[in-house]
């Protein structure tokens, strides 16, 4: 190599170390100028290079792994054979003769990504040199040659690739030995044991030979802890106890004994002490059920927590801190709260509860405040995981928090404004219902805290939480004075805020207000004119940089009044209001970290609710912005150890290990933003349709690909959501440009559907496939395309029915308690709930295709039948039973063909005890009398007295009885109306009368009462009576039904109920009587439905 192009490098080299940013870019500008080959060549020679100093032979080194890392295809195949053969040599000596610590560290790291790059499709490794490497350092008498190759091992876990069988008994022993090592050795070797069990999780068989290795690793552990040197090897644990947790079993005393006595020493570290409380609270996420049999270590653990909860900074001006400082995130409290929602979580109500409310006592009649905040802000870190077991003990909890609002240490009160707030919204809406007038006040009373903002800000807060789920009907009574106190601190604030700058309290109450219109909705016209002046000077004139929040959560605030006053009220400002949201968008352009942009973006979709139609033309200024957010593209960079560390504190990066030990880095700021953006886009498609088609293709164009973007789950779920609507806005631009986009669409939607790995949005997918199907009708997908789904929908089902096989292997596992259970039957819903998608598109397909869909049905019908066995899960049972309804109603009496499959369990369900069985078999029957053409009578006539039973037991009315009696009713109906010789309807309809009104399924109450109206108008005379006796009973009937409102006024079945008691106007002493009888209220309906 030229002499003069070594210097150049090393120039560059000198100058990417530079500490001036702009020498430093100019030299990073030159190295990516030269080609992968060149550099390699280069970094091997200054890494090698003793001359140079070690500052840049590290660089060096750091640079050829990234080398390894981003460009190695390109690098790889175009090096010929002898220099491949070169660096591969060249990196292995450098370890094994390199002294110093820090670059030897390097060059492993560099060796072990080239390693993994040459591990191919078939777990080849194409470099055995490295194995034969590895093995020599492990047997030589050198700490630092086994200390490189452990760390190469832990790197690169699968380095064996396919032989790895082969050298297991290799593999174990060289770990023993290691580990009983006396230096500095064992430290690696505990590292490479956890990363390499870790990369074999599902391995069992080979977990359970390597059983042996456990002592060893925890004994290190132990060590490394005492000597406080590195922390790293108990983040190895805390892996461990994420991915094998049961792995840990017969050393887990030791591992609880070990946590206890790192979390209880007040001298350790914060960091190692947070590390332990992590380690425990993994191990209650992944195995709950075996640390709960380690009862004895629960009780010592809570008491920990809580004390780690009382380490609090006394801090005089906390309270008055206008912007309070972002320095709390990593303190052991916040740590130890965090700890104590997910041990509530993950260990149960059960376990936990008794254990944390025999602390709280004495933490709240304590003299110290952090004691008695620390038992506050306890009782908000459990609501979740104890929700069950709290809610029984609810009053006893609010009666012992409220006093608190009162206490006299500023941030006492604020832990109890904590609790009411997230209590409210942990027990929403009971909480509401059943404490208002104790909780209400009490919040409202410290927002006269003004001596005390974060307080007095933080009680606004609370409220905000308090309103969001609260009925409308207990908020109202409460608004005057609600409005009042916000008016109040309101007006006090804007003051404060010209005057002193101070805005903290100013932006929670603006926000409180937002939420309290939001909440009662129409109720707040009254208190519109009180407001919105206010709010818009705000709007207008906050326009220094540090007012960016206050203004963005103005312009929330204005949206949500807008919305919740309605339209014709909201007009009286709208202009003003647009004109000030179109300045902040057309004016200077916002920054894309810029609070206020999504507020803008949401408040337009607000606008877009408002104004309908009317919003169109405010597109072109609007979308822009949007659509740039929608198209943020996340940075993400693979990095090595050092680097995440380094950035471990940043929260504005996540990281995730990927395969052999592979660090990527996710840069998270701005993934709200596009979120927001995503759903905002489904608000203009749904809420504008065709308006919105000028902008269909360049959003279907950001959506589609969004359904794979698994950075952010709202941006799959918005594009899933949005693709229906924007077929619908399509319409407009004709069948061809539709066809297209629908061809776009419908491939990745598919895909998506197969790889979305968290199940309630593959749910999500699912419903938007049904969805378009629907919307594109006969023909939606191609053969090609319905062969594709189907095998998806096999897939899935079978997937289904392993799940199931599982869940009953896991009730006969040692550690199944009923904490366990319940954990399993809420992944059987998520199972459930896919199925329900399934069903969903096989309704969409039976619907476009009716009959044609039966040779395709075919190829899914045994999974279908299977659903249908007696001994399947009720839920099953229900699915099973929905989908062979869509055969009958769509195939008709071509469904007959399959009776023997599906006919004898649908007559079964109707005694069956689960009313969504009973309900889905009695919709079955139903349809199968409205489609069958009388191809089912026989099955008909010993379905009839069943429907009746359900129909007349006792607790047919019951909540959860409601829906299976009405569809047996309207089944009834059906049978009536569209058979001959399964019923006498003579003999039927007066029985049948007796059994109105239908309210709960309005679905089913069109097909009953139309049939009411075709039996009036013809004067039946099993619906009228002898001598009309039954003329008042169907007046009640009628009323009930407008006093329901069970129709809307422009339904057939709506207007005939008007037709029918129009008829009776003409006898006016008739009508009268039989009105004169009537409850007030259904009288009131009457008058109202006939004056309209």
């Amino acid at each position: 190599m030229a002499e003069n192009t070594q210097q150049q490098f090393h120039e560059i080299l000198q100058n990417l170390l530079s500490g001036d940013n702009e020498t430093r870019s100019s030299a990073e500008t030159i190295y990516d100028t030269i080609t992968p080959v060149q550099r390699l060549e280069l970094l091997l020679s200054v890494a090698r290079d003793g001359s140079k100093s070690l500052e840049m032979r590290i660089l060096a080194v750091v640079l050829l792994r990234r080398l390894f890392t981003g460009d190695f295809e390109e690098l790889w195949e175009k090096l010929p054979e002898e220099h491949k053969a070169a660096a591969k040599h060249q990196l292995l000596t450098a370890i094994r003769e390199e002294k110093e610590v820090s670059l030897r560290r390097k060059a492993c790291d560099a060796a072990a990504e080239l390693c993994r790059n040459l591990i191919d499709e078939e777990s080849n490794n194409t470099w055995p040199e490295i194995l034969q490497f590895l093995f020599e350092c492990v047997q030589s008498t050198e700490a630092s040659l086994k200390d490189s190759a452990l760390h190469i091992f832990s790197s690169v876990p699968g380095i064996f690739g396919n032989q790895q069988a082969n050298h297991l008994e290799t593999i174990k022993q060289m770990l023993l030995s290691c580990l009983s090592e006396q230096s500095e050795v064992c430290f690696s070797a505990a590292k490479a044991a956890c990363s390499f069990l870790v990369s074999n999780d599902t391995d069992q068989q080979l977990l359970v030979y390597l059983r042996d290795l456990l002592p060893g690793i925890i004994h290190t552990i132990t060590v490394s802890v005492d000597s406080q040197t590195d922390d790293i090897l108990l983040k190895c644990l805390i892996d461990v106890a994420e991915n094998i947790p049961k792995y840990l079993r017969p050393q887990l005393p030791s591992v609880l004994e070990l946590c206890i006595k790192i979390i209880s020493n007040k001298e350790m570290e914060d960091s190692w002490r947070q590390l332990a409380l992590e380690l425990v609270t993994t191990l209650s996420e992944t195995a709950s059920a075996m640390l709960r049999k380690q009862s004895k270590y629960i009780p010592t653990i809570i008491v920990l927590v809580l004390q780690l909860m009382c380490d609090l900074e006394d801090e005089d001006d906390w309270s008055t801190q206008d912007e309070p400082e972002d320095d709390e995130a990593d303190t052991n409290p916040v740590a130890a709260e965090s700890a104590l929602d997910r041990l509530a979580c993950g260990l149960g109500a059960q376990t936990m509860l008794p254990h944390i409310l025999s602390n709280i006592p004495q933490l709240l009649a304590s003299e110290d405040w952090k004691c008695r905040h620390a038992a506050l802000m306890a009782i908000s870190s459990c609501g979740e995981g104890c929700h069950k077991l709290m809610a029984t003990m609810l009053n006893q909890i609010v009666e012992n928090i409220v006093p608190f609002t009162r206490d006299p240490h500023p941030r006492v009160r604020y832990a109890a404004c904590n609790a009411l707030g997230q209590m409210s919204t942990d027990f929403q809406p009971n909480l509401q219902k059943k404490f208002h007038q104790t909780v209400l006040p009490s919040l409202l009373s410290v927002l006269d805290d003004t001596a005390n903002p974060r307080v007095q800000a933080h009680a606004g807060a609370a409220l905000v939480n308090f309103c969001e789920d609260c009925p409308k009907q207990i908020l109202s009574p409460y608004l005057d004075s609600i409005i009042q106190k916000l008016a109040e601190v309101l007006n006090n604030k804007f003051n404060e805020l010209i005057n002193k700058g101070n805005k903290l309290v100013l932006e929670q109450i603006v926000t409180t207000l937002a939420s309290v219109a939001d909440s009662v909705e129409d109720k707040f016209i009254d208190y519109y004119d009180q407001f919105m002046p206010c709010l818009k000077v705000i709007i207008e004139n906050a326009v220094q940089p540090e007012l960016k929040l206050l203004r963005g959560k103005t312009i929330e605030c204005v949206s949500l009044i807008g919305l919740a006053v309605g339209k014709e009220k909201f007009m009286q400002d709208c202009g003003d209001v647009m004109s000030l949201l179109l300045a902040s968008q057309t004016g200077q352009e916002l920054a894309d970290d810029d609070p206020q942009v999504s507020y803008l973006i949401s408040a337009w979709a607000r606008m877009c609710k408002i104004l309908g139609p009317e919003f169109e033309q405010y597109l072109p200024m609007v979308m822009p912005p949007v659509l740039k957010a929608a198209n943020i593209k996340p940075e993400v960079a693979v990095l090595d150890t050092d680097e995440m560390q380094s950035l471990a504190n940043d929260t504005d990066w996540q990281f995730v290990t990927l395969g052999d030990q592979q660090n990527f880095g996710i840069k998270t700021a701005g993934l709200e933003d596009k979120a927001t953006a995503c759903q905002m886009l489904v608000c203009y498609a749904r809420e504008l349709k065709e308006g919105f088609s000028p902008y269909t293709k360049e959003v279907v164009e950001i959506m589609v690909p969004l359904l794979k973007f698994y950075f952010h789950d709202d941006c799959r779920i918005a594009a899933a959501e949005s693709l229906p609507y924007l077929l619908d806005c399509a319409k407009i631009q004709g069948p061809e440009y539709v066809q297209n986009m629908w061809d776009f669409i419908a491939p990745s939607l598919l895909k998506a559907i197969e790889s979305e790995p968290e199940k309630d949005i593959q749910a999500e997918v699912m419903s938007s496939l049904a969805q378009c199907i629907e919307r594109r009708g006969k023909g939606a997908l191609s053969q090609a395309h319905l062969q594709e789904l189907l095998n998806i929908m096999i897939n899935l089902l079978n997937g289904h029915f392993k799940h199931q096989e599982e869940r009953q292997e896991q009730r006969k596992d040692e550690d199944y308690d009923d904490d366990v259970e319940e954990n399993l039957c809420n992944a059987d819903e998520e199972d459930v709930y896919i199925l329900s998608k399934i069903s969903d598109i096989i309704h969409a397909l039976f619907g476009t295709m009716g009959i044609d869909f039966l040779p395709l049905f075919d190829q899914l019908l045994g999974h279908f039948v299977r659903l249908l066995k007696s001994d399947s899960p009720w839920s099953d049972r229900q699915w099973g039973l929905c989908i062979f309804d869509d055969l009958l109603e769509y195939a008709g009496p071509a469904a007959a063909k399959y009776n023997e499959y599906y006919v004898q369990a649908l007559v079964a369900s109707l005694s069956d005890k689960q009313p969504e069985v009973r309900q889905a078999a009695a919709y079955g029957a139903g349809v199968m009398a409205m489609c069958g053409q009388n191809a089912f009578t026989e099955t008909l006539k010993g379905m009839v007295p069943l429907l009746v039973n359900i129909v007349q037991d006792t607790e047919a009315r019951n909540v959860e009885n409601v829906f299976a009696a009405e569809n047996a009713i309207s089944a009834i109906t059906k049978i009536c109306k569209y058979t001959q010789g399964v019923v006498d309807p003579n003999e039927v309809i007066p029985l049948w009368l007796s059994w109105l009104p239908v309210s709960e399924d309005t679905d089913e109450a069109e097909h009953v009462y139309g049939y009411f109206c075709d039996l009036f108008e013809s004067h039946h005379a099993g619906l009228f009576g002898e001598n009309g006796c039954n003329l008042p009973h169907l007046v009640t009937v009628i009323a009930q039904a407008f006093c329901l409102e069970l129709f809307s006024k422009d339904s057939e079945v709506y207007n005939k109920l008007k037709t029918c008691i129009a008829s009776l106007q003409s006898n006016g002493e008739v009508l009268q009587a039989c009105v004169s009888s009537l409850e007030p209220s259904l009288k009131e309906a009457l008058y109202t439905t006939m004056n309209s």
